[in-house]
């Protein structure tokens, strides 16, 4: 008998990594706020506001997944610094009550949590710094973790590097893919040197979740590239791939720019407990770019032609 894998937020390109990825011996339920830009045969489609914590309850019961990923989450930093109350009720009360509900069931949950809970000040942060958030998306994040040690007894709490990849699946918010559209147009993007990252890709990420919630691995767990670098420098190493020129790639100052909530500067974390532990290899930034894309091209030659 098949295991049942509920992934939530597959409007997302995360989740619809995950879906995308998971092998026959799941059985795939996807679960998003909106209506689902793509659905195939190949899993179930369920569509509902995971706020409505009756329509929730009802959902998880009728499927009764073996684990759950969470992937869903008001990710929009400034967003969420000025709409805050949604953004707690979505990033950490859903959390909560999937928490409770995997700890009830049995079932194991496997959070997305994120680098930017991190005050940045450091950088290579392992699984066991204490988070230090300076601003609301993170904040949320951090209860939601907590939520996570607190109720659910069987869970994987995943931070998440910054995720490069276009989707494959729903759609999401790729910053890929609209550089792509950008510098196919000519135009500039920018891109803050201040920001030191370590970016994974979303194919990696995807099949790294998977294989988290098919294993006996509890805690928490740092899902990062191999590469650490400024983001200015990866747009500069992305556009050459691309086959773009450098020149396009503008640097910024993300301290300094009006109307947005602060971000940490050096959020790279430490991928030795994934190297360890996983059979998943965390890749460089140009690997990581070069599955991405292959991924891609491979997604689109499987689409129907008329």
């Amino acid at each position: 008998m098949k295991k049942r894998l509920l992934i939530t937020g597959y409007g997302g390109f995360v989740a619809g990594s995950v879906a995308w990825q998971a092998d026959s011996s799941w059985e795939v339920h996807a679960l998003s706020h909106t209506r689902a830009s793509e659905q195939r045969d190949d899993f179930r489609y369920w569509q509902g506001d995971l706020c409505n914590t009756a329509l929730l309850h009802k959902t998880f019961w009728e499927i009764r997944p073996s684990a759950v990923i969470h992937a869903a989450a008001r990710a929009d930093i400034d967003y969420c610094q000025s709409h805050q109350e949604e953004a707690a009720r979505i990033n950490t009360g859903v959390t909560q009550e999937l928490a409770q509900l995997c700890n009830d069931s049995g079932a194991k949950l496997i959070f997305c949590s994120t680098d930017s809970l991190f005050d940045g000040q450091a950088g290579r942060y392992r699984e066991n710094t204490e988070p230090s958030p300076i601003n609301f998306y993170a904040e949320t994040k951090v209860h939601a973790e907590q939520a996570v040690q607190q109720y659910a007894a069987n869970a994987v709490t995943a931070r998440l590097s910054l995720v490069l990849g276009l989707p494959v699946l729903g759609t999401g918010n790729s910053f890929l893919a609209k550089m792509s559209t950008a510098l196919k147009s000519g135009k500039n993007v920018c891109f803050p040197e201040n920001e030191i990252r370590t970016p994974i890709d979303v194919i990696t990420l995807g099949q790294a979740l998977l294989e988290l919630a098919a294993n006996d691995f509890t805690g928490i767990i740092h899902l990062a590239g191999s590469t650490r670098l400024n983001r200015y420098d990866m747009g500069c190493r992305i556009a050459e791939r691309l086959g773009y020129s450098t020149d396009l790639i503008t640097g910024t100052n993300s301290n300094v720019m009006q109307g947005r909530a602060p971000r940490p500067n050096d959020v790279s974390l430490n991928n030795e407990k994934a190297g360890a532990i996983l059979d998943t290899p965390m890749k460089t930034l140009r690997e990581g770019l070069d599955q991405v894309l292959k991924a891609k091209e491979k997604q689109d030659n499987e689409q129907p032609r008329n």
